[in-house]
């Protein structure tokens, strides 16, 4: 091959280099899941200052013959920004390592834990499905994780009782109290005078638990499948009821849909949305959380996000991300009058919708 131009040979290295980088990147994620059942968040953590290596080390539940390796784990993990590196002094060469605000969210006791969120989406069961990605183009399976196992993630998970678990601690998980602390923080206006509301698709009740906790007089239902809500216990403002949002929703001053309408295809979330707006009263209203996806302008992590997601709800359960257009005729079609967008949850927002 004969190059033209004297950078010609830089620049393919660099795209060299940029195909190596995504073909590699799957061991970002695996490294992260290695250092998290390594506990060493926590380990770092509880040392409660800058910790050299060789202590960390001495700390870990990891064979003699692999120490070495340990090094090269954290320098990959300190590259991504899990971690920083630090000299112990200038007459030591020993490194040593501290958490960051993005490995503190993988801390057992921090709040916003993430690790559920983790350990499902990294689970064989869930990642092999990508391999099929390329096949389920050529078919008709409605996604690859049916080409993968022969049946939709909900059912998987219906007679699963690890994936039902691990699926229902990530919903309930650290992203789910991070989200409800910034609504009833910055949102909870949306609140104000109802008396009745229906969590659709609520889970264990998380989310409820904290609307509940800031407005006591609130009457709370928690509406999901059957074996999700089994055996749950509610108390005095919220109650758990079993059932199929494809056919009806308990009827309600207000509906909430977090993060729902992104699993479905647009027949599935034209008939929740034409339940939902059925078990409305007519001065009540619908409260989404979910991805708009646009051109972003601003954050390009949030804009990534959105993408990784895209492509998730795509693989895993026959759903999208939408944006505003595709957002308004949902709404319009099933006979909502108007809706607002506030972006105030990261990558995702709170959308208010009208009868």
């Amino acid at each position: 091959m004969v190059f033209n131009g004297e950078d010609s040979g830089a620049k393919l290295f660099q795209a060299q280099s940029h195909v190596f980088n995504h073909i590699y990147s799957f061991i970002n994620s695996m490294s992260l899941k290695c250092a998290v059942e390594l506990c060493i968040p926590d380990i770092i953590h509880d040392y409660a200052q800058p910790m050299p290596l060789s202590q960390l080390i001495a700390s870990l539940p990891i064979h003699p013959s692999k120490t070495s390796g340990i090094y090269r784990l954290m320098q990959n993990l300190t590259n991504l920004g899990f971690f920083t590196q630090l000299n112990v002094s200038e007459n030591q060469h020993e490194v040593s390592y501290e958490l960051t605000d993005a490995s503190r969210l993988l801390l057992k006791d921090h709040p916003f834990n993430m690790t559920s969120f983790l350990n499902i989406t990294l689970d064989p069961i869930l990642a092999k499905p990508w391999y099929q990605l390329s096949t389920w183009f050529k078919n008709d399976d409605p996604t690859p994780f049916y080409t993968k196992h022969g049946m939709s993630l909900w059912e998987y998970a219906a007679y699963n009782p690890k994936i039902n678990h691990l699926f229902n601690d990530a919903m309930a998980s650290s992203d789910m109290q991070l989200v409800s602390s910034v609504v009833m923080e910055k949102c909870n206006g949306v609140f104000h005078g109802l008396e009745t509301l229906v969590d659709v698709g609520g889970g264990t009740g998380n989310f409820v638990k904290a609307i509940a906790k800031s407005f006591p007089q609130l009457e709370c239902i928690v509406f999901d499948l059957p074996h999700v809500v089994a055996g749950l216990q509610g108390s005095e403002n919220i109650k758990y009821v079993g059932g199929n949002m494809f056919e009806a929703t308990p009827p309600a001053n207000a509906i909430l849909l977090k993060w729902i309408l992104h699993d479905w295809n647009d027949e599935k979330c034209l008939k929740i949305l034409k339940n939902c707006k059925e078990a409305l009263s007519r001065e009540g209203k619908l409260i989404i959380i979910d991805v708009v996806i646009e051109n972003e302008k601003g954050d390009s992590n949030f804009f990534e996000t959105k993408l990784f997601y895209n492509l998730d709800m795509m693989t895993l359960f026959d759903g999208k991300e939408r944006n505003e257009k595709d957002l308004a005729e949902l709404f319009f079609s099933v006979g909502f009058s108007n809706f607002k967008i506030t972006p105030v949850l990261g990558f995702r927002s709170l959308i208010e919708v009208y009868p």
